[in-house]
């Protein structure tokens, strides 16, 4: 198989080129030159911000193309149309974010989606922004061609946005780590080495259309994925489970503050951790555990100085330690004074 993947140095784009790689696929890589190819590769340099950035795909042909663009859509609208004659399959990866605000709890491929999407438009919001893509590719591919990846949160090495390494790094310093509770609440996530993998199968198979694109809802709970962090770490870290409320009330912001955890029965919990991923799950999804997919983050944390890479253009997360340590100490008093 020929695939071009537009970008592939960074999270996402660079699972999907190890993927490819490693099953022996012709993998061609487009993108600005800033961080070092991956070896096997054959390598065009372009930015698709640039009127003449798509100039090095003027020629060639391929199976598929892989497209993890973010920002405002017209660069996918650009590089779909140059590639419709010669490209058999568009895969791009969105957005769970493309749902109208708030989808309920077990929302489908065909629940409501954003208004005011367009498939030329400059950058404006994620979500409109994300849909813009998928409707770029719909334009230039069809539907019968066009694979839309609607992944949720994207967890794995090389990650760039920060939460599972943020986690990882406050556990590691030991000591009391307010945890939000409860325990045994359900999340969704997908290892981007899984989502990688699955790209590629459906690709592969002619698969097309929208897909929710993560685990199923239970895969793992906060609980779980937070004791994992402690013995990846091998950190002597007490988790403090913190009732919701007690979070919320401190002004603490669930998903940014304290990465990956929304409240139980909230819109946020909904959207982000309870979408119905049957038809990806009847496509071949396969997920891992979430302890092969802690500790293989904090060995790639650990092998680049334990700093994680962050993207620009997303806000940072985390706590700051103050307020955790004043949480907690409240939370304690309330504790130690209840009859």
């Amino acid at each position: 198989m020929r695939i071009l993947m537009l970008g592939g140095t960074e999270f996402a784009g660079r699972a999907v080129v190890e993927a490819a790689l490693g099953r022996g696929w012709d993998v061609t890589v487009l993108n600005r030159g800033r961080q070092e190819p991956l070896p096997g590769t054959t390598v065009l340099r372009g930015d698709r911000t640039a009127p003449d950035g798509l100039a090095a795909l003027a020629e060639g042909e391929w199976d598929v193309v892989v497209d993890t663009w973010s920002r405002g859509p017209r660069p996918v609208r650009d590089a779909a149309r140059l590639l419709r004659g010669r490209a058999g399959r568009y895969v791009y990866v969105s957005s769970c974010s493309v749902y109208a605000w708030a989808p309920p709890a077990g929302y489908t491929e065909d629940a409501t989606l954003v208004e005011g999407a367009a498939a030329d438009a400059e950058q404006t919001e994620y979500p409109q922004d994300k849909l813009g893509g998928e409707l770029a590719a719909l334009d230039a591919f069809g539907a019968d061609r066009s694979l839309l990846v609607r992944a949720g949160l994207i967890l794995g090495p090389y990650e760039n946005i920060g939460r599972l390494p943020w986690w990882l790094s406050r556990i590691a310093r030991g000591g009391p780590v307010l945890a939000p509770g409860p325990r045994n609440l359900p999340l969704q996530y997908v290892d981007v080495r899984d989502l990688a993998e699955w790209i590629l199968d459906a690709a592969g198979a002619g698969q097309s259309g929208p897909y929710n694109l993560m685990s199923p809802q239970g895969h793992a709970t906060m609980g779980e994925l937070l004791d994992a962090c402690v013995t990846a770490t091998g950190s002597d870290a007490e988790l403090h489970w913190t009732d919701p409320d007690v979070v919320l009330d401190a002004g603490i912001q669930p998903w940014t503050q304290l990465p990956v955890w929304t409240p139980p029965g909230t819109d946020g919990h909904d959207a982000l951790h309870s979408a119905d991923v049957s038809r990806a799950v009847g496509a071949g999804l396969r997920c891992r555990p979430v302890t092969e997919t802690v500790a293989d983050t904090w060995s790639w944390l650990q092998s680049i100085g334990g700093t994680a890479p962050h993207r620009p253009d997303r806000p940072p997360v985390g706590l700051d330690p103050e307020l955790e340590a004043k949480v907690l100490a409240a939370a304690r008093g309330v504790s130690d004074t209840t009859p």
